[in-house]
């Protein structure tokens, strides 16, 4: 694997090599090279580019670390009639996401109370490995979640109508057929609906501390000292289980295709073969049930704010600013440079499928998949911190339309691995270093907290300001955690 060749401050170039189809780009400043190349992600961004009908460059964002086939922090375009959906490209946590909701409160409304008010979210909110919901499902109640999102939840009663219109594909995307979802994976996730799960996933109180663009972060509803909560969690054992199936399937699927791998952890079907088709719709149910979960954690912390407080959810707000996945396939069109026989080029509007694996949508200002309300503005983004730092409200740009099928970062990005990190820290001492720094921590397994401690992950603060400086997304607040629960 050559070395990366510089472009410019924030863009690196992965030469097209062997059998590489494209080249790949990285995004990152040169402090972050060094990681990247003990890592090897980068020679992950090299194997995706070997993959049928790959359009474009692969792309790897600044919090780019290994993973599982794709590295974390890549995306990839694959053309929707000769090319292959991979479940490595869109990550084991199907619809792993946030959710931002905004207040009507300023900090010293809720200081006195904030013990209480964590608490009573830990208490409601079920974390945790295993952790089972307040719901359990039939299998006829289930198949409703899979394919009608989070419409099934309003319907039910957790929510209200104004929630669809700033989630992501309102919270269901229609190819979903629970037909292809396997019976193990119903078990694990019919007790799972409404929890938050273990590893880096979250919820975090938050004040808004900086505001970059007060005109931008008026119209999401933010202000200086706002009081934010955030949810970060996906489709737990459920969507865990639907891709373990399908690697399992597409191995058999990359022989019968004859296709030609540089990593077996890329496994992959043709997206118009029956296999393909079939994992894509159980994609679909994965992430429309992870929509569904982030949903019922909304109702649950809505009705604890309430309670807590004393006030009502109108003079509290809790609406969603946005829900936005970071780990998806989504079919697209997006505008693409060809070559003609002559040498000339041509710009066509294609049909893709956009693998993200640890990458956020960042559509600009006027795209037709975006709120309303937010037309002239730009989806929001919302990237959250390793636990005790600070998340970022970014929105989408032309640029990314331009060089990352409308993409952006996900988060900071792990540096370090979870048993290194249990080995470097002790989770009763990382709670209490949190709290002598006014973080509130609730967490369901010291072993976990320890696992996430900040040290384990790159600096934020970098990863947003080399996307914001490439302009691939805009800065628009900063976010600091007041309390933290974890799983």
């Amino acid at each position: 694997m050559e070395e990366l060749k510089k472009i410019d401050n924030y863009r690196w170039l992965v030469p097209k090599t062997g059998g590489m189809r494209t080249e790949g780009i990285i995004y990152a400043d040169e402090k972050m090279l060094s990681h990247i190349y003990e890592d090897k992600a980068h020679t992950q961004v090299a194997n995706v580019a070997y993959l049928p009908g790959i359009v474009g460059r692969a792309l790897a964002m600044p919090d780019i670390h290994w993973g599982y086939g794709f590295p974390i922090g890549g995306v990839a375009a694959m053309d929707y009639s000769t090319g292959v959906i991979s479940p490595g490209g869109i990550g084991y946590d199907i619809n792993c996401g946030v959710r931002l909701l905004r207040t009507n409160l300023r900090k010293h409304e809720i200081q006195e109370k904030l013990p209480l008010l964590v608490n009573t979210l830990f208490k409601n909110i079920p974390s945790g490995v295993g952790s089972t919901g307040k719901l359990t499902l039939s299998r006829e109640e289930m198949n409703r979640v899979l394919v009608d999102g989070v419409s099934w939840a309003i319907k039910k009663g957790y929510g209200s109508k104004d929630d669809l219109e700033h989630i992501e594909e309102r919270g269901c995307l229609p190819y979903a057929d629970y037909t292809k979802v396997g019976n193990r994976a119903f078990e694990r996730g019919k007790d799972q609906l409404g929890t938050l799960g273990a590893g880096n996933h979250f919820l975090e109180i938050q004040e808004v501390v900086e505001i970059y663009d007060e005109s931008i972060a008026s119209k999401m509803g933010l202000f200086l000292n706002g009081i934010t909560v955030m949810i970060h969690t996906g489709s737990r054992g459920f969507g865990y289980q639907v891709c373990d199936d399908y690697i399992r399937i597409l191995q058999n699927a990359v022989q019968k295709y004859n296709i030609h791998l540089p990593d077996r952890q890329l496994v992959c079907a043709p997206i118009d073969s029956p296999e393909g088709k079939d994992y894509f719709a159980a994609m679909c149910a994965a992430a429309n049930y992870a929509w569904v979960n982030r949903q019922l954690i909304t109702h649950w912390v809505r009705e604890s704010f309430t309670a807590v407080l004393g006030k009502s959810l109108t003079q509290i707000g809790l609406e969603i600013v946005y829900d936005v996945a970071h780990n998806i396939g989504k079919i697209e069109e997006h505008k693409v440079v060809e070559k003609l026989p002559t040498g000339e080029s041509k710009i066509l509007t294609k049909k893709v499928v956009v693998h993200r694996k640890g990458a956020t949508r960042a559509f600009p200002a006027g795209h037709p998949d975006i709120p309303k309300d937010y037309k002239d503005i730009g989806q929001p983004v919302i990237i959250p911190g390793s636990m005790g730092t600070s998340s970022y409200i970014l929105v989408g740009t032309e640029r990314a339309m331009e060089e990352t099928w409308g993409s952006t970062c996900h988060g900071a990005g792990r540096l370090m691995s979870r048993s290194k990190a249990i080995k470097t820290v002790e989770g009763r001492e990382l709670a209490s270093r949190l709290e002598r720094q006014g973080i509130l921590v609730r967490v369901d397994s010291w072993k976990t907290l320890a696992e996430e401690t900040p040290e384990a992950y790159k600096n934020v603060d970098l990863v947003v300001n080399v996307c914001h400086n490439a302009g691939i997304s805009r800065k628009i607040a900063k976010l600091k955690p007041l309390s933290v629960i974890k799983g």
